[in-house]
């Protein structure tokens, strides 16, 4: 999954900010769906590398309780931004790990309840 993240970077349309990324799940069958970020010069139509994976995932038609971890590849160990902490949170299960990597295979770990204590939500 680490390696496929990283890939996934390697994929990044990202001719603006030129900082990559690449997100990968492991789902319970062994598949992994990747994501990566794709830019926009409208920058508000941007979209992170976490949110495509994920929106992969449920396209694919699998859901939360299919997904092991996920891992996030960047050049420096960085952390998801808000409103992809808001999807994780929506779209993932609260222990669900988050591996954060970069191209040394340096790691480090969250859950992501951690990543956004208290996220919005409404019943559905």
């Amino acid at each position: 999954m680490i390696r496929s993240a990283i890939e996934a970077m390697h994929n990044s349309y990202s001719p603006y900010s030129k900082f990559k990324v690449g997100a990968a799940a492991l789902l319970k069958d062994g598949t992994i769906v990747v994501g990566t970020n794709i830019e926009n010069a409208s920058y508000g139509l941007s979209m992170c590398a976490e949110r495509v994976c994920l929106f992969n995932v449920y396209s694919k038609g699998y859901r939360k309780n299919d997904i092991i971890s996920m891992c996030i590849a960047s050049k420096n160990l960085s952390t998801p931004c808000g409103a992809c902490r808001q999807v994780m949170a929506e779209l993932l299960n609260p222990n669900t790990v988050i591996i954060l990597t970069d191209e040394q295979t340096n790691t480090k770990e969250y859950l992501v309840k951690d990543l956004l204590p208290d996220y919005f939500k409404m019943e559905v």
